[in-house]
């Protein structure tokens, strides 16, 4: 029941802030500069085409009664019109088209980070002190200090335009095919993996290295059993508690990441669909992938404290 009731609290702790997520990014857009008629009419339009234009888009309502139209179609999971990139077209029919390449990207950088902070961190752990350790830490800072945008471009002028392994530009969507998509997104999702394996690996050193001197941890080495099994049994499993949860804190930073990477790599994803909306003013489409990024932080975190609570039935009493 304690687990039953934590879950519960959380997922109306989520509603609750995706509800005023959403206020204040209606509110962000509107009070931002820019008319997405003027966008798209131009600025020597005709004053009766620009009325007729927010007529239509429902611009020329009150800003309270756009929230609420709002919000009765997103309940109904209609997000709107795209006003000015896509010429009218459904703005959840333009996600679900595109979520899937940023949602491949992240879970694949997510997958590399893991993988790869797992070995060095627990090697550094285990050889704290020695050569292996200062080589791994060394690497760790480096991947924290490498900026994603830079990191990018190297990994195109090395594996793309220097030995051509990889394309360097263009997504093929894991729905058309499974292994383009991990031949094309390779490059992108490690330009992300980076500086996150780099910080995944030493909070799972820290992490190793403080539970290694707890009293539970001395008191099984000396019921005599072997380094290995006290490792994987005490001190393993209870360093993954931090190390899991900073993995959830860093979902913001991965997106954060997303956005850059897929323009760089021409990945049509939502960041990139963001950028251009942006750019074009097509607020409604903005809006909505604020939104979608909101839900998947939440979505992600609230993940990451079920793992926490599985690892440590405490929390949840």
């Amino acid at each position: 029941m304690g687990l039953i009731r934590y879950s519960a609290t959380r997922l109306a702790t989520m509603v609750a802030t995706v509800l005023v997520g959403c206020v204040v990014v209606f509110l962000v857009m509107k009070a931002a500069p820019g008319d997405p008629a003027l966008s798209i009419l131009g600025e020597s339009a005709h004053p009766d085409a620009i009325a007729a234009f927010r007529h239509k888009h429902n611009l020329d309502a009150p800003v309270l009664i756009q929230l609420a139209n709002w919000f009765a179609g997103a309940l109904r999971g209609d997000l709107g019109l795209s006003l000015t990139i896509a010429g009218g077209r459904p703005i959840a029919e333009l996600i679900a088209r595109r979520l899937p390449n940023t949602l491949f990207i992240g879970i694949f950088a997510v997958l590399i980070a893991v993988a790869v902070s797992l070995v060095i961190g627990t090697i550094a752990a285990l050889y704290r002190g020695r050569f292996i350790d200062t080589i791994a830490t060394s690497m760790a800072v480096l991947g924290i200090s490498m900026p994603d945008f830079w990191l990018s471009y190297m990994l195109v002028f090395a594996f793309a335009l220097g030995l051509g392994w990889l394309p360097s530009y263009g997504f093929v969507s894991p729905l058309d095919s499974l292994s383009g998509a991990f031949y094309s997104g390779l490059l992108p999702a490690a330009a992300v993996a980076a500086p996150m394996a780099a910080v995944y690996a030493r909070t799972l050193r820290t992490a190793l290295l403080g539970v290694a001197h707890q009293e539970y941890v001395t008191a099984a080495r000396s019921f005599g059993f072997r380094p290995m099994f006290v490792f994987a049994h005490w001190v393993f499993r209870n360093a993954l508690i931090p190390y899991v949860i900073v993995i959830g804190l860093q979902v913001r930073y991965i997106l954060g990441g997303v956005v850059v990477i897929e323009r760089i790599f021409g990945v049509p994803g939502i960041g990139s669909l963001m950028v251009d909306a942006g750019f074009a003013r097509d607020y409604p489409v903005v809006q909505a992938c604020t939104v979608v990024f909101l839900a998947i932080v939440l979505l992600v975190n609230f993940s990451v404290d079920l793992i926490c609570s599985a690892l440590d039935p405490r929390r949840t009493r």
